[in-house]
C-alpha cells in the first residue's frame, strides 16, 4: 500500500518513547511531531535522523484503512490497545 497523501496520521497519533532530533523527550500520544509541515508532510523523510519507529512504519490497510480519518482511528486503537498499563 501506498502511503496516502497529506494524511499524517503515523505522525501524530503514536507515542514515541525515544528521543530524536527536535523532539528530546520523544513524542506523546495525539501529539504533532515537530516536524510534520502544515501541509502534513513529513520535514525529515529520507533523513538520517528521522526516528526509527517512523522509518520502520509500513503503511498497510489494518493499520491505515480506507481514509485518512479511519487511519487516525485505527492507530488511535492501536496505540491504546498497545500501551503499558500506568498503575
Amino acid at each position: 500500500m501506498q502511503c496516502r497523501d497529506a494524511c499524517a496520521a503515523c505522525c501524530v497519533v503514536p507515542h514515541i518513547v525515544q528521543p530524536y532530533f527536535g523532539m528530546p523527550e520523544g513524542k506523546k500520544a495525539g501529539e504533532r511531531c515537530v516536524h510534520l509541515s502544515d501541509s502534513d508532510r513529513c520535514g525529515l523523510f529520507g533523513d538520517p535522523r528521522r526516528p526509527s519507529w517512523c522509518i520502520q512504519f509500513q503503511a498497510e490497510p489494518e493499520f491505515c484503512g480506507q481514509s485518512k480519518e479511519e487511519a487516525f482511528q485505527l492507530l488511535t486503537w492501536l496505540n491504546t490497545a498497545s500501551a503499558p498499563d500506568v498503575h
